[in-house]
């Protein structure tokens, strides 16, 4: 490496990556680096996804600290992304050049998640990434009601079955098989079901793709144990609505992706209020309280509001996604937060740079976390147990704490550890309670005293 390069890779230290936590060198994401004798440079970015949220701001930047070294008299910054990697090319072909696998689930049916799952998809593709959408429920498909593409029928190649396209998006669904002259409702048992989706999913040619989108069936059931056991699923977002009883369900699904070791990083509360337009009051008509649930006991950093807009709904049931009719609306605006937060965390979840603590039981030192850097932190048992802030340990109305310091035993100790989504720890307790939940934030703030 000559003098001047290493000057090019010096000067760009100071710009971190927000994400990975680390500067874009260290990252290795500087590449193909030339000089001309006349002081030009050019290189590439090599980023992890073409939809980087921030990949104009990197651009600007190498520029401005490039062409601060006193020699330089030009910069050319490209920008390219890392080689789509999946382990899936034997067991399904039509998969092997998919970069990320996306599962957008809910465990109860009406809270609009096809509608955000679908306005997710065409987001993520207006940053510039590679998508497709796949609607995995075949009992009722929503997909070809809410786009409607030019061409509306599958055919083969090489016994390949070729996704529909509408506005660069790749499309498949239940919905788009013919069903002959009777039409009518799925009327299917289990394991036919099960074989259909397999068969969709993994014999489509889907190409090259940066991220697949899979608008799963509502429940925790067969389907959703068959997708996850077929395919890597990458990450998970969670689509509820304000209700208890919509937090209890949310719960019921995090556990389940846990289960199935896939992390789920987000939460969507759709109709989470309504703006009045005739007097400018917000009401709250399906109550509140779910999603500070889900932050408090989960450590949730990622969780929206989606309000009720009309005109999200009416545009699902046109055929066009309100993010591609109307990208200036406030509902496109909060669906391209959404899809900036999906891209960032599945670059960290593929990202080696980054990486939850682990948390075991050491007896004799208490509760270790650990970092993949070595870093450890030491936490006694009783005080974690006693601050615990489940609804049997704190009043959800309130806040007010419900367990008394001198109700834990100092010798209790955990008896299990599960990681719970991607920012928490489930434990439980030789006392016998198991409801605790435990983000790492608030692990490490114990720590600190």
């Amino acid at each position: 490496m000559t003098d001047r390069t290493q000057q090019v890779l010096d000067s760009m230290k100071h710009i971190i990556d927000p994400d990975l936590g680390k500067d874009i060198v260290t990252l290795n994401f500087i590449k193909d680096i030339t000089i001309t004798d006349a002081g030009k440079v050019a290189f590439t970015v090599e980023l992890t996804t073409p939809a980087c949220p921030v990949k104009e701001q990197f651009r600007t930047q190498c520029q401005q600290a490039v062409s601060a070294l006193p020699w330089v008299t030009g910069v050319e910054v490209n920008l390219s992304a890392q080689t789509r990697r999946n382990p899936l090319q034997a067991k399904a072909p039509g998969l092997a050049k998919v970069g990320a696998i996306i599962a957008v689930s809910s465990c109860k049916g009406g809270v609009g998640k096809s509608t955000v799952a679908v306005n997710l998809a065409y987001s993520m593709a207006a940053l510039g990434g590679s998508v497709g959408i796949f609607d995995a429920d075949v009992y009722g498909p929503s997909l070809p009601t809410m786009v409607s593409p030019k061409q509306k029928e599958l055919f083969q190649i090489e016994n390949m079955i070729q996704p529909l396209q509408h506005e660069g998006v790749r499309l498949m669904s239940f919905g788009f098989v013919p069903s002959g002259n009777q039409g009518g409702a799925a009327i299917m048992r289990g394991p036919m079901v099960t074989q259909i989706i397999n068969q969709l999913l993994t014999s489509t040619q889907w190409g090259e793709l940066d991220y697949l989108i899979i608008d799963m069936p509502p429940g925790t059931g067969d389907i959703q144990l068959t997708l996850a056991q077929i395919i890597p699923i990458t990450a998970a977002l969670i689509v509820t609505t304000p209700q208890q009883l919509s937090f209890v369900d949310v719960v019921k699904g995090i556990q389940m992706f846990d289960k199935l070791n896939v992390p789920t990083i987000g939460v969507v509360e759709n109709m989470s209020y309504f703006d009045c337009p005739d007097n400018g009051k917000r009401y709250r008509v399906f109550g509140e309280g779910a999603r500070r649930q889900l932050v408090e006991q989960f450590g949730f950093k990622n969780t929206f509001e989606l309000p009720i807009y009309p005109e999200l709904s009416q545009s699902g049931d046109s055929g066009t996604p309100l993010v591609v009719r109307d990208q200036t609306h406030p509902a496109s605006t909060s669906l391209k937060d959404i899809a900036e937060l999906v891209v960032r965390e599945v670059s960290i979840l593929k990202h080696a740079g980054k990486s939850r603590p682990k948390v075991s039981y050491r007896p004799g030192d208490g509760l270790v976390l650990s970092f993949e850097n070595g870093e450890e932190h030491l936490l006694h048992p009783a005080t974690v147990r006693r601050n615990c802030r489940c609804a049997l340990c704190v009043d959800e109305m309130t806040g007010e704490p419900r367990l008394r310091p001198e109700d834990v035993d100092d010798k209790v100790f955990p008896k299990a550890m599960q990681p719970m989504g991607n920012y928490a720890v489930a434990i439980t307790w030789s006392d016998g309670h198991d409801s605790s939940i435990y983000p790492y934030d608030r692990l490490l703030a114990l720590a600190a005293g």
